[in-house]
């Protein structure tokens, strides 16, 4: 991602672009619906009642910056978070998510996914699938 740099400058070339993508509310709402899991460009216009072009727009700007990935499902796009995500965008959007937990936009859009979840898997299964729960370890017993 940094060829050609020392790690200090990649660490700072990576803050900037999470920075750079976290400028826009927009993008700032994809980001933060992608938090509940994976979702088609078209959910994406249903949750933000916004055009086709101008979430594929900021989705193509998140995805060239490396903050959402998207892989083909047949006719569907569908967007995530990457799966080996950096910690410093890690730790940033979970300030994200503490941030917005009591600004009505952000939080009407996340009932609009819970209300409109068992639609969405209805119309495509693998957009608004849930993400996986991580397993945990199991708890170490003394002998």
């Amino acid at each position: 991602m940094c060829p050609r740099r020392g790690p200090a400058t990649c660490a700072a070339v990576d803050l900037d672009r999470i920075y750079q993508c976290f400028s826009d509310r927009t993008r700032l709402r994809i980001l933060h619906l992608l938090g509940a899991g994976p979702l088609c460009v078209c959910h994406f216009q249903a949750l933000l009642g916004e055009p086709q072009v101008k979430i594929s727009k900021h989705l193509a700007y998140l995805r060239s910056r490396g903050l959402v990935e998207a892989s083909r499902e047949g006719s569907w796009m569908v967007y995530r978070l990457p799966a080996k995500m950096p910690a410093v965008l890690r730790a940033n959007l979970a300030c994200l998510r503490a941030s917005v937990r009591t600004d009505p936009v952000f939080r009407g859009d996340a009932a609009r996914l819970r209300a409109g979840r068992p639609d969405f898997e209805k119309s495509s299964p693998l957009c608004a699938a849930r993400p996986r729960q991580r397993r945990r370890a199991p708890a170490m017993t003394q002998s």
